[in-house]
């Protein structure tokens, strides 16, 4: 396309915006990307350049992890409103309730929003640790909120839970492993307290995508039918069969195809059904997660997709339990769901800038002096006869000519700009190549990836592992796109490296305008101008899974909300990780080392290598630096 006749819509098609967005992202007519605020108003609109403006203001410089309240809410609120929706389209015996597992999200001021949004709809908290128990008792507040603990559970937490149940909560018990029994019944009689209780099941069901290993017989969590059968023994003995009151089952984090869930939901339901025949006194049906984000915007059952909206979801899990139910006659249980990735993700976006551009253009060649080597003489040859009728012969030819130069350099017979000329040329070649690849009706898969192999490497100021730990560790697809310049036609494709200095510190798996690519189309850097990027719907683990390769820590954070008027609210800020921070975390004690380096500053002073002076200015730096931001600094 022309670059004057670049659109607006141009740029939200070749970035996806409009189909992993969800309405929550847009792009101005003046080339910023939005935030697209859900209020009691309408929807406002503000620009992603005017928060980073107001960050800036406040001494917040990239990278930020800004976390966007409205978009939390509205999660919530849809949520529960298509539950409700589905429960009063369909003539559903009971109510629903939801929680937010803590480990999805672990941020106090992301759970005290849930919490304090939440209450409205007593949507409650999940706990699978002692920590996170202890969060959830002193977050919540409306005493219609269900606490659901998993995870192995020692007496500590029993005591804790027990606490709520005390306190007037609803706090579930789900028995992981069949040792958890005992401790259950042993410390509720010491508290005199009747415990309510769940089981988990080990479903059949196989689900798709990445997270299929949570489900199917070798998942990690949950009861068989053998040791359910034990439970349910054990509890008739200890006259404790009314406390076994919940059901439970998770199918994996990102379930991308609707049918997996239907399914499952109809196999759990034959659990419950048997449950209730042995005398159980089972009144809540925990459906665990798996409301799936759409990450690239493809609307389908891809692994990082999904093939239904979140109605359909809700509507799916009403239908199928009321019909399996309804055939024998039982009541309909209160259903709970643990949807963490879908109620966070959106909410999120790391923005950083970009530092430098490192790029594959070869500088314009000529013809070589008639001394050079014979394999330069043919790489200029080559060049000159590139044609598209024998493309992929002209592609392996450059590398064959290529590879003798380096052997010549390599024993000594040619000298570095000789080298540096063959290289010239060999990139000359394959650049020339690759602007022919286009009139090939039929290519090859040498010539198909040959541009992607050519990319720019754009370096941004964050780090992979600290802030998108999943893109790393199981190739997780974010969607990554600049939020200014978008009136404007990116020009250049590019990989993005972060500052971490290792291989896999990098991006290079994006969403495209038809799918996954491995390179981001991005515009040419200006001098003296910065150049935002943002990862977007990283709202759910980046944070809680982040480490601290090359002891980068914790990004600056910023929590806004836009009121009803479009007034944009700096609601909350926290300063980034300082370096004597990081070094902490790995058993350093920054005073120590302050010190250690002033001892051998004054051995310096000692030896005459440097005055008193020096040493004041040396002293300062180092203690200047370690309360400086581990990240890159203008």
């Amino acid at each position: 396309m022309n670059k004057d006749n670049w659109s607006i819509q141009d740029s939200k098609d070749l970035y996806g915006i409009e189909r992993w967005g969800a309405g929550y992202f847009g792009i101005s007519d003046t080339g910023d990307a939005l935030v697209q605020a859900p209020t009691s108003k309408g929807t406002k609109k503000v620009s992603l350049g005017k928060i980073v403006s107001g960050l800036q203001d406040r001494g917040l410089e990239m990278p930020v992890m800004l976390r966007l309240e409205n978009l939390v809410d509205d999660r919530i609120t849809q949520l529960n409103q298509s539950f409700q929706n589905a429960i009063d389209l369909l003539g559903y015996k009971n109510s629903y309730r939801g929680v937010f597992p803590i480990k999805v999200n672990q941020q106090s001021h992301v759970v005290d929003e849930i919490a304090r949004y939440g209450e409205r709809f007593s949507h409650g908290l999940e706990a699978g640790s002692k920590a996170e128990l202890l969060i959830a008792l002193a977050t919540l507040r409306n005493k219609d909120s269900f606490i659901v603990c998993n995870g192995y559970k020692d007496a500590e937490f029993i005591d804790l839970g027990i606490q709520a149940l005390r306190l007037g909560f609803k706090c579930f018990f789900v028995i992981e492993t069949p040792s958890e029994l005992a401790i259950i019944l042993e410390r509720s009689a010491y508290w005199g307290i009747e415990p309510l209780i769940g089981l988990r099941l080990k479903l059949s069901t196989q689900v798709e995508g990445h997270w299929s290993g949570d489900s199917g017989d070798r998942s990690l969590f949950g009861l068989n039918s053998t040791q359910m059968v034990e439970l349910l023994d054990q509890l008739q003995q200890a006259g404790k069969l009314n406390c076994l009151q919940l059901l439970h089952f998770h199918l994996g984090s990102q379930i991308p195809n609707i049918r997996n869930i239907r399914d499952g939901v109809k196999e759990a339901c034959r659990f419950y059904i048997e449950l209730i025949k042995e005398g159980a006194n089972l009144q809540y049906f925990d459906l665990g997660g798996g409301l799936a984000i759409d990450y690239d915007g493809t609307n389908s059952s891809a692994g990082h997709s999904r093939n239904y909206s979140i109605e359909e979801y809700c509507t799916d899990i009403v239908e199928a339990v009321q019909d399996s139910l309804d055939a024998h006659d039982i009541p309909h249980p209160c259903l709970i769901s643990e949807s963490g990735r879908a109620t966070v993700a959106p909410m999120s976006v790391l923005l950083f800038n970009i530092l430098e551009v490192s790029s594959f253009d070869p500088k314009p060649a000529s013809k070589p002096d008639e001394n050079r080597c014979d394999p330069i003489k043919y790489l200029w040859e080559t060049l000159e006869k590139t044609n598209s009728k024998h493309l992929l012969e002209f592609y392996n030819d450059a590398f064959y000519y290529r590879d003798q130069v380096r052997e010549l350099f390599k024993h000594g017979q040619i000298n570095l700009r000789e080298r540096a000329e063959g290289e010239n040329l060999h990139l000359s070649i394959l650049k020339k190549v690759a602007s022919l690849v286009g009139e090939l009706k039929h290519t090859s898969p040498e010539l198909d990836k040959l541009n992607d192999d050519l990319a720019d490497i754009y370096y941004g100021n964050f780090s992979v592992f600290q802030s998108l730990p999943d893109a790393w560790a199981i190739q997780q697809v974010f969607p990554v796109m600049p939020i200014h310049r978008l009136n404007e036609q990116p020009s250049r494709s590019a990989t993005i490296a972060d500052l971490t200095c290792d291989c896999d510190g990098k991006l290079d798996k994006f969403v495209g305008p038809f799918g996954e690519t491995n390179t981001l189309a991005l515009h040419p850097l200006k001098n003296n101008e910065e150049y935002y990027l943002g990862a977007f719907l990283v709202g759910a683990y980046q944070e809680t899974l982040g480490d601290l390769h090359n002891l980068f820590g914790d990004t600056n954070v910023a929590s806004v909300r836009v009121d009803e008027d479009g007034e944009l609210h700096f609601v909350h800020e926290l300063a980034g990780d300082s370096i004597a921070d990081v070094l902490s975390y790995v058993e350093y004690q920054p005073r120590d080392l302050a010190q250690q380096f002033r001892q051998s500053a004054e051995q310096a002073v000692r030896e005459g290598q440097i005055t008193v002076t020096e040493r004041q200015q040396m002293l300062g730096l180092f203690n200047e630096s370690l309360q400086g931001y581990t990240y890159f600094e203008r």
